[in-house]
């Protein structure tokens, strides 16, 4: 059926996202979902909300949740959008903010839907390579571009760039947009959004997927100065005006307004994180400071392809990613204590 397809369908290399197997007993430590529940709140203002009022369509600016995260960054309504998670709202940045001229700048490791996006959108990029310690150099980013997108921490990685950093790169590109990707910045980085009051160029993206435990109702957000959120606004209303339905509305609204829930369920993937570096460490692996609820990590004797496999038929699923610079490594998920348990038990039993 391809002799139907346009012509952009068929120069789209599409992403492929981590697997997703119905098969019972699996420890799954392979998409970075969060090993934990969505608070209570969130569960009890979903079944409050699932009644006759679902005949309605959904508040199309989603002002209620927009408000309670304007809240919890210090910053006003007009300055916080929201689309159907965070792949959604990076969909309208790269279409509305990072098509110019010259090229898009953005690591040659990192998030892998960033060429994806830019192949769909026509974006015109440049690949910035990661330093021998697979981290970011900033001053690698110090020449002409129409604008630069970093993950912070970064992903497969999980390495974050310290706050001062951050800064640096967006007053050295007053004139371009500097978007930054933080997916995983709850479990250990440091938010750039207390940089947006300062900075007309900076625009944060954030996703409620991973430390709020929504994956499966897919809300995500940006956060920034006025004219940058409008011209998100502008892209949305150009194309679905209704993005977030009422129950995530209102499961999101929850999640963020039960910070206690939040609080104890990052503190137990950061403890978990730490002591499964160390025991991975302990076993031969070469493990990168991770400030994301995964670890990257790699052991000497063991290709990174073999290693997969092998858990794979001990029924624990990594994730693996076939570039020449990090083909040996593993990105593993920080499950509950069991599940990082059997994990290594697996491991014994293949190193």
């Amino acid at each position: 059926m391809s002799r139907f397809w346009s012509s952009a369908v068929h120069d789209l290399d599409p992403y492929v996202a981590g697997e997703q197997p119905k098969i019972a007993g699996l420890v799954k430590l392979n998409t970075n979902e969060n090993p934990y529940g969505p608070s209570p709140r969130v569960i009890e203002a979903i079944a409050a909300a699932a009644n006759d009022r679902l005949r309605l369509y959904p508040d199309p600016s989603s002002t209620i949740l927009r408000q309670s995260i304007a809240n919890r960054f210090d910053l006003a309504l007009d300055q916080v959008f929201v689309g159907n998670g965070s792949d959604e709202v990076l969909a309208f940045v790269f279409a509305g903010l990072l098509k110019h001229d010259l090229p898009l700048l953005y690591p040659d490791i990192t998030y892998s839907f960033y060429k994806t996006y830019a192949r769909l959108f026509n974006v015109t990029v440049e690949e910035v390579p990661l330093d021998g310690q697979l981290g970011i150099r900033i001053a690698d980013y110090d020449r002409p571009c129409g604008a630069i997108i970093l993950a912070n921490p970064n992903a497969p990685t999980g390495i974050a760039l310290p706050l001062s950093a951050i800064e640096a790169l967006v007053t050295g590109h007053p004139d371009q947009v500097v978007v930054v990707d933080e997916a995983y910045v709850d479990f250990g980085g440091e938010s750039a959004a207390s940089l947006i009051s300062r900075y007309e160029n900076l625009l944060v993206v954030q996703t409620f997927s991973k430390s709020r435990s929504l994956a499966g109702l897919r809300v995500g957000f940006a956060l920034g100065q006025r004219p940058l959120i409008e011209a998100l606004e502008r892209m949305k209303d150009s194309f679905n005006s209704y993005p977030l339905d009422t129950l995530a509305q209102t499961a999101a609204t929850a999640a963020v307004e039960d910070e206690a829930w939040f609080c104890e369920t990052r503190d137990r993937i950061v403890a978990s994180r730490d002591r499964l570096t160390a025991a991975l460490t302990e076993r031969g692996f070469e493990v990168l400071p991770s400030s994301a609820n995964f670890v990257f990590a790699r052991h000497s004797a063991h290709p990174g392809g073999d290693l997969v496999r092998a858990l794979r038929e001990r029924a624990v699923l990594v994730r693996h990613f076939t570039k020449p610079r990090i083909a040996d490594f593993l990105r593993i998920t920080i499950g509950t204590e069991e599940e990082c348990r059997q994990l290594l038990t697996a491991i014994d039993q293949i190193i």
